[in-house]
C-alpha cells in the first residue's frame, strides 16, 4: 500500500498532548475494534532514505498515538505500544509497528489507592475509574465523558495492594448480570475539528440512534458466516472469587457462587454443559452470583457470531460500534429470503491493495427486538 493508491492516512501524535508528530505511509495494514474489549492495528512504515527514517525515529513506543483517517473521518484512533526496526536481505528498511485503541490505556494501569463507592449508578463508577486512572501525574490521556445512566445503582470497592488492573475492574463491573457496554471511540468534533476521545457507555448495551445500515447480498455483502459453537456455550454457569481462610492451618478454598441453570434449555432437551470463570479480587457471594447468572446469560446452549465481510463505500460509515444492520440475504440457502436485524459489536478492516477492494468484517450479534 502506497499514499497514492490507498484512501487512509495514518496520524502519528503525542499521546498526552494529542499534538500531531507527522503523516507517515503505513503499508501491510489491518486493524480491528470492539465493544467491551481493547482493538488493534498493525502495518510497515517504509523507510527508503536517510530524511525519512529521521522522520520515523520520533515514533515512541507507549508515549505516541496513531489515527487512521479515512475520507476526512477518524477511522481508527489507539497507542503504539511495540515496534520492531527490519532490514531485508536485499536491504530495504522498515519499521513494523503493533497499536492497540485507547481502551488499552486501563489494562496498563493498576489500582493504587483504596477505592469505594455505594449506590452509585454503575457508569457513572465506570467514569469514576477513568478519572481516577487520568488522576495521577502523566496518567490523563485525554479521555472525556458524556452523562449518561443506566438506573442501576452498585456498590464497589478496590484495595490499595492488590494490584488490580483499571481495565479488571471494569470489565467485573461491565459484566455484571444487569451490566453495561463501553468503548473509546474516536472522532473529530463537529465545531472546532479537533480529535475527541471519548468514553461511551451503554446499559445494557450501547446503541446508536442512526437508522439502519442495509446490507444486501447480491449487493454490498461479499461473503458471510454463521458459525454455532456449543463448546463456547453451556445450560449451567458457576463464578469462582477470592480465597477467603480465617484459619491458616486450613487449606484455602475460594469463594464460589451459586450454581446458576438454565433449566428452560434442560427441559427442552439440551444436555447439562456446565460453564465456569474466574474472579480472583471477587469476595462478595452475592457479586458471584450475578457474574454467573449474566455469563449464562450471554452463552445459553450454542455462541454464535455471525459475520459479514462487506464492501467499503460511501454507504458505509466509520461510526459502526453499536449500530443496527438490517441484512438481507438471497441464495441456495436462504432461498426464501433472510431478512434480519443485527448490532454490529466489532469489525475488522483490510484497506485495498494490489487490486484487493477496500473491506470491512463485521461481526455481529442479533439485535434486540
Amino acid at each position: 500500500m502506497t499514499p497514492t493508491t490507498t484512501p487512509y492516512r495514518a496520524i502519528f501524535c503525542d499521546l498526552i498532548t494529542d499534538r500531531t508528530i507527522d503523516i507517515l505511509p503505513l503499508g501491510g495494514v489491518s486493524l480491528d475494534d470492539y465493544i467491551g474489549k481493547a482493538g488493534s492495528l498493525s502495518g510497515s512504515i517504509p523507510v527508503p532514505d536517510a530524511e525519512l527514517a529521521a522522520r520515523v525515529r520520533r515514533i515512541e513506543e507507549g508515549r505516541t498515538s496513531v489515527y487512521l483517517e479515512r475520507g476526512g473521518d477518524l477511522w481508527w484512533g489507539g497507542i503504539i505500544w511495540t515496534s520492531t526496526l527490519k532490514s531485508s536481505d536485499k536491504g530495504t528498511v522498515s519499521l513494523d509497528v503493533q497499536a492497540a485503541t485507547f481502551d488499552s490505556y486501563a489494562g496498563r494501569r493498576r489500582i493504587r489507592e483504596d477505592l469505594s463507592y455505594s449506590s452509585t449508578d454503575q457508569l457513572e463508577l465506570a467514569r469514576e475509574l477513568w478519572r481516577h486512572l487520568q488522576a495521577a501525574p502523566g496518567g490523563d490521556i485525554g479521555v472525556t465523558f458524556g452523562t449518561e445512566a443506566s438506573g442501576v445503582l452498585r456498590d464497589a470497592s478496590w484495595r490499595d495492594g492488590d494490584e488490580a488492573l483499571y481495565s479488571e475492574a471494569l470489565e467485573q463491573l461491565a459484566a455484571l448480570e444487569d451490566g453495561f457496554e463501553h468503548h473509546i471511540s474516536v472522532y473529530r468534533d463537529p465545531a472546532t475539528g479537533g480529535r475527541v476521545r471519548r468514553l461511551q457507555l451503554g446499559s445494557p448495551r450501547l446503541g446508536s440512534s442512526s437508522a439502519d445500515l442495509v446490507l444486501d447480498r447480491p449487493g454490498s455483502v461479499l461473503s458471510y458466516s454463521f458459525p454455532r459453537d456449543a463448546t463456547r456455550g453451556g445450560t449451567t454457569a458457576r463464578a469462582r472469587g477470592a480465597s477467603v481462610n480465617s484459619n491458616q492451618a486450613e487449606e484455602s478454598r475460594p469463594l464460589y457462587s451459586s450454581e446458576i441453570v438454565a433449566q428452560d434449555l434442560i427441559d427442552a432437551g439440551f444436555p447439562r454443559i456446565d460453564l465456569s470463570s474466574d474472579h480472583n479480587s471477587v469476595g462478595d457471594p452475592a457479586v458471584l452470583d450475578s457474574l454467573a447468572t449474566a455469563e449464562l446469560q450471554q452463552a445459553r446452549g450454542a455462541v454464535v457470531i455471525p459475520a459479514l465481510t462487506v464492501r467499503l463505500d460511501d454507504l458505509v460509515p466509520p461510526a459502526l460500534l453499536g449500530r443496527t444492520a438490517r441484512v438481507r440475504i438471497t441464495d441456495e440457502w436462504f432461498r426464501e429470503g433472510l431478512d434480519a436485524h443485527y448490532r454490529i459489536v466489532g469489525f475488522r478492516i483490510t484497506p485495498a491493495e494490489r487490486g484487493r477492494p477496500d473491506t470491512a468484517e463485521l461481526y455481529l450479534e442479533e439485535a434486540a427486538s
